[in-house]
């Protein structure tokens, strides 16, 4: 009985395996339960989710009504993948027993040294104050509420890193024609004032060209229609050049300056400037005056939109903007690493009226040296102080090195000698020798006394080494009259009383310049040839004294362990010379 029990339960899984029973259509919930599943989860793979990714931000009311913003950066935040942009963790509730943080008050706001104090004791926040009219508890100090900002902005806050590498390099390029230059084009609407923001370190590496053609050319309709009869919303374009703090404050002239920085603006496509300001958002130099202005060109409904390259400062500025209105503090994101501003911000309090400033993306410049650099290189690179002069005096057949990164051969002179200043990062180790051993220094020196770039591998990861033909003339030896300039890195100031022919070296898609020199003067005293006293060269010289020792103490034990091979190879050399 059991054996046909078995018998008949194969034959029943043999006539089953057989058998396709069509599947039941799946119900319309289950549809729209699969499509909503689909569509609000994010795809496994960053570059695929990346396609949808905006830089709109919140210059739309509605899009800020119904999205959350970060503060910091613009972008809209989401709680689901920490690999995208916009991620954050969500704060954890407080418990009943949370202290918040205690009031400390300056002493200047203090009439008097209170009992309290006098005995030791602390300030610390009424109940009044735990909690705004909401009832929420704010926490910090003062009574002001800590903004949710996403993880990158925290990491950048607090570490001076983006979070993920890899998903920055995937993230698309602002698009400012797409984006500002449609709205501003509009004939009728509200004012329209763009406050393009240039580097003063770096003017024509950070000088956003194809933005001044844009400004420009609409500017110029808009204006013609006007004078027609026609609707014609004229922009006005505001020119602000930061980091004034960095030039040498002594050797520069506020009108040469002035002059030479509009002569460069309409060389680079901004021909309609309405006004120029020379600011210092650090120190506040100039930020009072250029509030003053936007107020004044915007009125009473316009917009400023805020554009500038990467890394120029514009959030740095505008932050500065907030503390000369009435001392109200933002909460946007400031950095040394391009690209900070992911999407556009409305900053709320800073116009009268229903004025609007934004602050946008910053444009990425492919043509400036640092957007090829390492974090770490970028910061040997960067100029955070005043910039010093670094003057050779060198005859044809001498090169100049700045790090690896840039070099000036004098090819042919029509005089005895031509003086040559660097104005750089001094970080930067500088080598001066002669052109024929060039060569051999990139061989020998490139990635370790000449860095960036760090490493021998980053040398070949750069790109490929491109040579450039200048024909430079002056008329004085004590004072420049050409510049050189490399975007992103510095530049070569030329001396001389006669016609020289120079060669530069740069790497392949590195823009490099010949401009009127922005700062002519030199410094006392000359640089001798060799490497300059840099941290970077004595590190290097340090590395390779102890690998030669190394090497030295490895040689005898390698003697003798074979003490055959010396004496074979004596001979052998004895036996050359006797022939």
């Amino acid at each position: 009985m059991l054996c046909r029990l078995k018998l008949l339960r194969r034959h029943l899984r043999l006539l089953s395996s057989h058998l396709t029973i069509p599947p039941s259509p799946p119900s319309p919930h289950l549809l729209l339960h699969r499509f909503l599943s689909f569509d609000s989860h994010p795809h496994p793979n960053p570059q695929n989710s990346l396609l949808h990714f905006t830089r709109d931000g919140n210059f739309d009311e509605h899009a800020s009504n119904t999205h959350q913003i970060c503060p910091g950066c613009g972008v809209h935040m989401q709680a689901s993948d920490p690999k995208l942009p916009g991620f954050f963790t969500k704060p954890s509730p407080k418990t009943p027993t949370y202290k918040p943080q205690l009031k400390r008050l300056p002493i200047a706001e203090e009439p008097e040294f209170s009992d309290s104090l006098k005995r030791g004791g602390i300030i610390e926040l009424d109940d009044n104050d735990n909690e705004n009219e909401d009832g929420v508890e704010n926490g910090t100090l003062f009574g002001a509420v800590k903004p949710i900002v996403c993880a990158r902005c925290h990491s950048l806050r607090y570490y001076g890193k983006v979070k993920d590498r890899e998903v920055e390099n995937l993230l698309p390029d602002f698009d400012f024609e797409s984006t500002v230059g449609r709205k501003m084009s509009r004939a009728s609407g509200s004012r329209c004032v763009v406050m393009m923001v240039v580097d003063g370190v770096d003017f024509d590496g950070s000088f956003p060209k194809k933005v001044a053609r844009i400004v420009s050319e609409t500017i110029e309709g808009n204006l013609r229609a006007w004078k027609e009869g026609k609707p014609g919303n004229v922009p006005r374009l505001v020119l602000v050049v930061t980091k004034i703090d960095l030039l040498p404050t002594r050797m520069v002239s506020p009108t040469g300056l002035e002059h030479w920085i509009r002569q460069r603006a309409r060389e680079g496509g901004a021909g309609k400037v309405t006004s120029l300001h020379m600011v210092s958002a650090v120190r506040g130099w100039g930020v009072k005056n250029l509030v003053d202005d936007v107020v004044r060109l915007v009125g009473a409904r316009g917009s400023v939109w805020a554009i500038g390259a990467q890394n120029s400062g514009k959030s740095t500025l505008i932050n500065a903007i907030g503390k000369c209105v009435g001392g109200k503090v933002l909460h946007l994101t400031e950095a040394p690493v391009p690209g900070t501003t992911l999407g556009i911000i409305r900053v709320e309090g800073i116009l009268p009226g229903n004025g609007k400033l934004f602050d946008t993306p910053g444009l990425l410049h492919p043509h400036q040296i640092t957007t090829r650099l390492t974090r770490e290189e970028q910061k040997l690179v960067q100029i955070n102080k005043e910039l010093k002069p670094r003057t050779y005096r060198i005859k044809a057949g001498h090169t100049i090195h700045i790090a690896g990164l840039m070099r000036l051969d004098v090819d042919e002179l029509t005089v005895d000698s031509v003086y040559v200043t660097v104005w750089a990062s001094p970080h930067l180790p500088l080598h001066m020798g002669k052109t024929e051993n060039a060569h051999r220094t990139l061989e020998d020196h490139f990635g370790r006394q000449l860095q960036p770039p760090i490493g021998d591998k980053r040398v070949d990861e750069l790109g490929k080494w491109v040579r450039r033909e200048f024909h430079v003339t002056g008329n004085s030896w004590e004072s420049s009259s050409v510049d050189i300039a490399a975007a992103g890195l510095g530049w070569f100031a030329i001396a001389l009383k006669g016609e020289a022919v120079l060669r530069v070296w740069a790497y392949d898609g590195v823009e490099v310049v010949r401009r009127n020199a922005l700062l002519p003067y030199m410094s006392r005293y000359f640089e001798e040839a060799g490497f300059t006293v840099s941290k970077i060269v004595s590190q290097a010289d340090q590395a390779l004294n102890i690998s030669r020792r190394q090497a030295e103490k490895k040689r005898p034990s390698e003697a003798e362990s074979t003490p055959h091979s010396v004496p074979l190879r004596l001979t052998f050399d004895a036996a050359i010379s006797s022939c």
